[in-house]
């Protein structure tokens, strides 16, 4: 299977992450939109999803995502595909916020899809046949490979404790 993803060309693959990237954050907006509608409107989502997005929508993490849209407007959103773990939140943002979807919304999720296709189908897709021959290849190069996600994975999961840990804390002191 990898010489065969290998060997796809590149319009193939950066179609592939635009269309991926697209379909997801688009999916993320209209999420956020429809809660955000509900509301406004008093009425109170009997969707387990979108009852999940309304508690999601009063956490501090969803807060600082809102003020960074209104800080910068459309710009907010192809800033997203520049920075990890930030295109959900800022996308759902977004939505929540009832960014006019077909004059701003759209031209900006098309911009950031690009950014996220160009970097993902060029370096981000060499990293990722590199760290897979290499797995496939030594043994000892895919333990080396699995420990090293596996730190990173428990790094992020202390940082979030953390994080979450402070936020409790200010709010009741608050």
């Amino acid at each position: 299977m990898p010489e065969q993803l290998e060997s796809a060309p590149f319009a193939a693959i950066f179609g592939f992450f635009f269309a991926v990237a697209f379909v997801r954050t688009l999916v993320t907006y209209g999420i956020a939109r429809i809660v955000a509608g509900q509301a406004l409107d008093g009425t109170r989502a009997h969707n387990r999803v979108l009852a999940r997005v309304h508690v999601w929508s009063l956490t501090p993490r969803a807060r600082r995502a809102t003020a960074f849209v209104h800080r910068w407007g459309v710009l907010a959103v192809p800033m997203s595909f520049c920075a990890v773990g930030t295109k959900t939140v800022v996308n759902a943002a977004a939505g929540l916020t009832r960014m006019p979807f077909t004059t701003r919304y759209l031209p900006a999720l098309v911009a950031g899809c690009l950014i996220h296709a160009t970097i993902y189908a060029t370096v981000g897709w060499a990293a990722w046949t590199a760290a897979l021959a290499a797995a496939t290849g030594s043994v000892r190069v895919a333990v080396a490979l699995g420990g090293f996600v596996l730190l990173t994975v428990l790094v992020v999961l202390h940082a979030r404790r953390v994080r979450r840990s402070r936020a409790t804390t200010e709010t009741s002191e608050s």
